[in-house]
């Protein structure tokens, strides 16, 4: 299924009735709108105008196409701010006052805008709620894009304190769990509590991981109002979200996705990996200029399809190039048809495109559309109507299953405990996790994300790069589960209330690994020392823990001092150095082999994963290559030798 995002109040209504027409002609299905129209529906206070959204709705449908209705909460106008300026959120790292102008300026914690965004998503969902041609709905747009979860408003500041008295109960409470008698930080009562932001130095590590906690339940408690309120008028109809990157958010984003009916994701592989590859050397990542790293969109995918517990849409599809990266080149050829495959083999059920028609006016005026601002069709054209074909010529099903044997825990309590102690410029949870995930993607592995509360029954190989906190629960479900645990290095260091573990780390995971973390280094990326294992030689840096184990544990891996760097004991695994690809490579092929996990050592560059019976093969490459594996299944499209940025479906033997 292929769709579009579309702005009828972009253009003259005189070309609607066309541009449905092609639409349709192009092979797309579903059209999403209105996420930005709140001016246009609502221009003053209580006045409505629905004619010209009604007549958009039955021009698309009388074309054949299914609309997704947004709300049209990110953007609100400039009469309600004039109205409650409190809606306007502060900025954390200045104080000041964010301003109108731009999109998503409203502050979680205004009561002022909780109760108008609710207003007007209820007049939408009464007004189309059931109208025929709406298939679902979208809930705001990019949720907490823009940095824009936090603010230092006064708002903000005294509903955090209602919830750290709900929290905590007593000041007596709060102030033992967060260890403020260090620097003189304890409190009379919680009226003195301010946000943890404009501070001298560093604020107090607990305190900042309230403020997230905080922050991120005041996002759901928006969206799952919101989700609501569409319910309540729009049965039968789906409702969903476009969720930027997880790491993006600051939002606990399984909770977030829990009452959706699926995710939905927006996928800019250009500019995700210009942004997260921006410090790489020229060498490393012009290759992959106007690719995208073959690891990256697929590390998205794969998190949207966790967090959905079940599949996915695309609800944005980057078609040339983006205007808001630091640098933004234009998609190889053949690259837009590729990341669409790409997202239909990790579990996708349908790519919409952003967006039809390039604007020539605002702040979007630089980001490429399916046509040019001229009406023109795009680079992009040509690679939808060959997705048009393929689609049908093979058979693609939406119910195909994607079955992964390996698992990555995730969640952003692990992101924020990481940003708020550092302990080295060099250190990233994000990279980190990357890192893990490539390694197994490069060994031909499907892989799931999940939390600390998912079913790990299914899997035989489960991975937490970076897991500094843990209950008793998790604990619980490790030992009774069949699977082989790898922990990477700061994992089970922390109480629930970013201290140190008492016993010290591990922490609650010495249950599985008997071992002790005695010191802690971080080291410059350019200072790295050498690991051994099985007697070949890799790279431990940045992150260095010096472990003191007992009898029963076996050593894996030696620093160069021939201490252990790598541990086991039983089914667990303890990983306690950051590493190089290759040595990540090496153990996982060690560890998937031993627990009946066959691995494939794909040629750089190329990629594989299952969905139900079909195997797709990708070829990042700027050069052909030849997909290594004979007999497996019959091509249903491509071929073994394939061309530089291409793609093969290979129907499994029975």
């Amino acid at each position: 299924m292929l769709g579009v995002c579309y702005y009828p109040e972009h253009w003259p209504e005189s070309m609607w009735a066309q541009d449905a027409k092609e639409m349709r002609e192009l092979g797309l299905r579903y059209v999403r709108i209105g996420e930005f129209a709140w001016s246009r529906i609502e221009f003053s206070d209580g006045v409505y105008s629905f004619e010209w959204l009604d007549r958009a709705i039955e021009t698309l449908a009388a074309a054949g196409l299914e609309v997704i209705m947004c709300t049209p909460t990110a953007t609100p106008p400039k009469w309600l701010i004039d109205k409650y300026p409190d809606i306007l959120p502060v900025d954390i790292n200045t104080g000041v006052t964010r301003a109108f102008g731009s999109r998503r300026h409203y502050d979680f914690s205004s009561k002022n805008f909780f109760r108008e965004a609710m207003r007007i998503s209820e007049v939408l969902a009464k007004r189309y709620g059931e109208h025929p041609a709406i298939c679902g709905w979208q809930t705001d747009n990019e949720i907490a894009c823009h940095d824009s979860t936090h603010s230092g408003s006064v708002a903000a500041k005294e509903a955090f304190r209602e919830w750290c008295k709900s929290r905590y109960q007593t000041i007596e409470k709060l102030n033992t769990d967060w260890g403020t008698v260090f620097w003189s930080m304890e409190y009379e009562n919680f009226e003195q509590i301010d946000l943890p932001i404009l501070t001298l130095t560093e604020a107090q590590p607990a305190h900042q991981l309230a403020y997230r906690r905080f922050s991120s339940d005041q996002v759901l408690a928006f969206h799952n109002k919101m989700i609501e309120i569409i319910r309540q008028h729009a049965p039968n109809r789906f409702v969903t979200h476009n969720f930027i990157p997880m790491m993006d958010t600051q939002v606990d984003n399984y909770a977030l996705a829990e009452n959706l009916d699926f995710v939905s994701y927006d996928n800019y592989p250009l500019g995700r990996s210009d942004l997260f590859f921006a410090n790489r050397p020229a060498e490393e990542f012009k290759p992959y200029m106007r690719t995208g790293h073959p690891d990256y969109a697929s590390y998205d995918f794969d998190q949207s399809r966790g967090i959905s517990k079940k599949n996915f849409w695309i609800m944005e599809q980057q078609p040339g190039p983006v205007n808001w990266a630091h640098h933004n080149p234009r998609p190889e050829k053949g690259m837009v048809r590729l990341w669409s495959w790409q997202a239909f083999a990790h579990g996708a059920d349908c790519v919409c495109y952003f967006r039809w028609r390039q604007a020539p006016f605002a702040q979007e005026q630089m980001h490429a559309g399916v046509k040019r601002n001229d009406n023109s069709k795009g680079a992009a054209w040509a690679e939808i109507e060959q997705m048009r074909d393929e689609l049908k010529t093979v058979a693609f099903s939406a119910d195909a299953p994607v079955q992964a044997k390996v698992a990555i825990i995730s969640g952003t309590t692990n992101q924020w405990v990481s940003e708020i102690e550092r302990q080295a410029d060099s250190y990233s949870h994000h990279e980190t996790e990357f890192s893990y995930y490539s390694a197994i993607r490069q060994l031909g592995l499907v892989v799931d994300f999940i939390s600390m509360d998912s079913d790990f029954s299914q899997y035989d190989l489960i991975l937490a790069p970076c897991l500094p906190i843990v209950n008793d629960a998790f604990i619980e479900k490790c030992k009774n589960a069949k699977a082989h645990f790898v922990f990477g290095p700061r994992s089970g260091g922390k109480t629930d209330e970013l201290s140190l573990a008492p016993n010290l780390p591990p922490g609650k995971l010495q249950a599985l690994v008997p071992i002790q973390i005695i010191s802690t280094e971080t080291i410059r990326p350019d200072c790295s020392e050498t690991l051994i294992y099985k007697g070949k030689t890799f790279e431990s840096r940045c992150w260095r823990e010096e472990i003191q184990i007992n009898e029963n544990v076996n050593i894996s891996a030696l620093y160069h001092d021939e201490n252990p760097a790598i541990v086991r004991h039983g089914n667990t695994s303890y990983i306690a150095t950051l590493t190089c690809d290759n040595f990540l490579i090496e153990l996982f092929d060690d560890l998937a082999n031993e627990m009946g996990i066959t691995t494939i050592r794909l040629p750089k560059d190329m990629r594989m994963v299952h969905r139900g019976d079909m195997t797709y093969v990708f070829n990042y490459a700027g050069h052909a290559q030849t997909f290594p594996i004979e007999n497996v299944g019959s091509f249903l499209l491509g071929q073994a030798n394939m061309a530089p940025y291409d793609v093969a479906i290979i129907k499994l033997n029975s």
